[in-house]
Formats: C-alpha cells, structure tokens, sequence
C-alpha cells in the first residue's frame, strides 16, 4: 500500500478514543523498501528473505532493556512531544491519500451523505462527523460537493433539496491536532469522540484505525508467543509470553501458521506473504461474529518468527465510534485482511516522504499496520443498536455511489474539446480511485445503526454510468 505526499491516521489511548491525527485513503501499487516506492506490508515483517526484517533476539539474561512494547513506542512516537504528527510540515508533506487523489471522493462521500439522510427520514439535524480529519480537506470537498449542480441533482432525487440538507448539516472534524487556518467556518473541530449516542447521521474514519497504536507478537524459538519490545532506535527484543486477554484476541483472530517437519538442514516455507483480502462473494458480503472458524490456540507447533499486530485496540476504538451513534451510518475505509488470510509476518512498517521506511519509533516516519477489519467489525456489530456489518472494496462503493471511470466519448472531443479534456482527466482520477489493483481494493467497512440497511444505500446491483457521462458524481 504505497503511501505518496498526503496525510495519514490518528490513533486511540487506552480507553478507546482518539488520541492522533488525519487520515483518508492511500494507493496500493507495488512491492517496495526503504528506498523503494513504499508498499504497506506486502510480503510483510518477516525473517530476512520474506519480508525484510529478522526475528526479534531474546534478551541476554539479566541485561537492562529500556525498550518498550510497540503500542505505547508507537503512541510515544507519533503523537508525543516531538512526535511524527507534530512535525512542521504536517503529514500533508508526507503522505497522498484519495482525498487528495480528486475531488470526486469527496462528491462520493456526499452522495452516501444524502442517501443516508434520505434513510433517516431528512432529520432536523445530520451529522457528517470524520475521524482523524487532518486539516479538514474532506469535510471542506463534502462541502464544496454539495452545491454543485450533479450533487443538487443527487440530492433532490432523494427527497431533499440540497439547500435544505446544507442547512440541517452539522459537520464535525475529531483530530487530535489543533485547528489548522482556513477550515470552513461550518465545520466544528474538537479533539476526541463525542458522547455516546449523540449524534443521527454519518460517521466517517478514512485512513483512522491503521495508526490506532497496537502492539506487536512473535513466535518464539520453542513456539511461545511473546511481546515484541523496541527500542527508540528500532532494535527489537521478545519479552514476555503475550497477556491473557492478547493471547485471546489472537485466539480468536489471528491463526498461526503451523511448523511443518522439514528435512535436517532445510529452510522451512514461509509461504508468499500474500496479504490480499479474499471475499468469498462479490458485493455486499456481511460479517458476523459467529462466522469466524474455531479457536487455534497457539502452541508449540507455531512456527517460530510469525508475527501478528494484536488489533484489540482498534477494536475498542471502532465500537466506541460506532456507539457515538443514535441512528446512522459508521463507515471505516482502510486497508485491511481479514482471518482468512492474515499476512503471517505482520505488516507493521514506516512512511517518509511518500516512502516505505524501516518502522523506527523515534518520530521520524508514520508507523501504520493493516487492519483486522473483520474484528473491528465483530466489536462495532456488539456495540449497542448496531445493525449487521458490512465489507466491500472501495471499487464497489464508489461504483455503488456512481463513481465510474469510463472514457468520454471521442466525438465529443471535436465538438467541445475543452469539456472532452476535463471529462478525460476526471475519468483517469476515477480510474484511480477504482482501481482493483490500487486503491480501489481498499475495504469499507459500513456498520448501520437504527432504521438504515446498508444493502439500500450501497446497492449489489450497482449503477450503469451513462456513456454520455451525465448525472452525479460521475467522472465523464
């Protein structure tokens, strides 16, 4: 998941709530290392030869570590005193992400935002509330969307008119970092989640749970899973075997895989690394906490050096967002796997400048992992009046909300050369934003609570773009 010039994700303290910043979308390109055009993890944290990084040593006995595990590192890193997000320049100096990719991601989140009015019945007052806002930029799009002529056209279609939607829109940006110049005058900014219940509308975490701060495990030598503790420097040591209440959560979520006998003298498989999220079914696919496979317990057979990011943290941190709801939709966008197919090295790494770095948390790069978006999911469905989750790629759910990247037609480039060159460019940006490859097989996770059905708002049967290119917020 390559991270270009843009912004990144926030995170949570140990009750749940936000404690970082910023974050919508990222591309998904190619594999890469420092140096490298940056990938997030793909082939993973793994011994040297299959992910780049060897397996954390064990203390000397009795030696002094100073290190700490790579949740509270990581807290320390990017949101303390000097921290990655307190840089001058920003995360906008670092990171590029599909808000900033076009315009036309934030015309998709307004679409979804009149269609979750219209299922809430226009309420006197909607919420459009974004999690981990960076500097307001898709909250000031959403903005900007609706008043144009598609979004109007969108927005009277679904029983409203959009200068009244406008009127009764409450936006609200919750981002840890202070409240950057310039911001619409509209938008309200505060720095955690609000109270429980508070709000009847849309909740949107773009780019969020990823840098939620969790901690890292490995599989020791004799298959015991321990914390791994860092350094400031990046050294790694195994400390302790993981708590009880981590040791359930991978339990649950994240499957080891397995030693297999091997010939004396012969590197055991670690496989391909292969982190790419397998949907069984195409389309709307829900998840529920009692499809998950049954519980293997790590033990001795573990193949030692597996890695996995202990994502209860994120879990936490979804319900409480979920919960923030009275009636609406949540949605969380990220990259992600799922149990199915856990990248058995982790995915825990470092951004600079739009490049993948060795993950070093002294506040010189972002740290972000991919999410177990499966079991945030599981929480956020127990979190109190939350419907039946569902997971789609980003590819489906803008495809679902009218977004395509079709070529306008060539006639149209004699007979009005400057709207076919416009009608062009904004086909390539949906192309981007699509992309099956890259940053269309991000996964939205849409978590309905109250009188909403994902399967109305985001529809299996997904739209035609017409190829004149008319109607919203279509890219041609």
């Amino acid at each position: 998941m390559t991270r270009e010039p843009g912004t990144a994700g926030d995170g949570t303290d140990e009750a749940g709530g936000v404690s970082g910043v910023s974050g919508v979308s990222e591309t998904n390109e190619a594999k890469g290392g420092e140096g490298a055009e940056g990938t997030h993890g793909d082939g993973g944290i793994g011994p040297a030869g299959a992910g780049g990084r060897a397996p954390a040593s064990p203390p000397p006995p009795g030696a002094p570590s100073g290190r700490t595990g790579w949740r509270a590192a990581t807290e320390r890193a990017l949101y303390g005193p000097g921290g990655f997000y307190h840089r001058p320049e920003g995360p906008a100096g670092h990171f590029r992400t599909s808000v900033h990719a076009s315009p036309l991601y934030a015309r998709a989140v307004a679409t979804l935002l009149t269609r979750v009015d219209a299922a809430l019945g226009h309420p006197a007052e909607l919420a459009l509330l974004d999690i981990g806002a960076g500097r307001g930029e898709l909250l000031t799009g959403v903005l900007d969307a609706l008043t144009t002529s598609g979004q109007r056209v969108a927005d009277e279609r679904s029983g409203a008119g959009v200068g009244d939607l406008v009127a009764r829109l409450r936006p609200c940006a919750v981002e840890r970092a202070r409240r950057p110049a310039g911001v619409d005058p509209r938008v309200a900014w505060r720095d955690d989640l609000p109270a429980p219940g508070s709000l009847t509308g849309l909740l949107i975490a773009n780019e969020w749970l990823d840098n939620v701060p969790v901690d890292v495990v490995e599989v020791d030598p004799d298959g015991v899973p321990r914390q791994v503790r860092v350094a400031p420097d990046g050294t790694e040591e195994l400390g302790d075997p993981v708590p009880p209440a981590d040791a359930a959560w991978l339990a649950d979520w994240w499957p080891w895989p397995r030693a297999t006998e091997a010939e004396p003298g012969t590197e055991p498989d670690h496989g391909s690394g292969d982190q790419s999220v397998r949907d069984d079914e195409p389309g709307i696919a829900p998840v529920r906490d009692d499809d998950r496979e049954p519980r293997a317990e790590p033990g001795p057979r573990a193949e030692p050096g597996s890695r996995a990011e202990v994502g209860a943290p994120r879990d936490a941190a979804w319900a409480r967002a979920v919960r923030s709801l009275h009636a609406g939709l949540a949605v969380a966008v990220d990259y992600a796997h799922t149990r199915a197919s856990r990248p058995p090295y982790g995915t825990l790494t470092g951004f600079r400048d739009g490049r993948e770095v060795r993950p070093v948390p002294d506040g010189s790069c972002d740290l972000t992992s991919h999410v177990a978006l499966d079991a945030c999911a599981a929480a956020g469905a127990r979190a109190a009046r939350a419907g039946a989750p569902v997971l789609r790629t980003q590819r489906d759910a803008l495809r679902a909300l009218g977004l395509a990247g079709r070529r306008p037609p060539l006639a149209r480039a004699s007979t009005d050369p400057t709207g076919y060159l416009r009608a062009l460019s904004l086909a390539g940006e949906a192309a981007e934003l699509t992309d099956p490859a890259g940053l269309g097989d991000f996964r939205w996770l849409c978590q309905p609570v109250g009188p909403v059905a994902v399967a109305d708002i985001l529809p299996l049967s997904l739209p035609t773009p017409p190829r004149d290119g008319s109607g919203p917020p279509r890219a041609s």
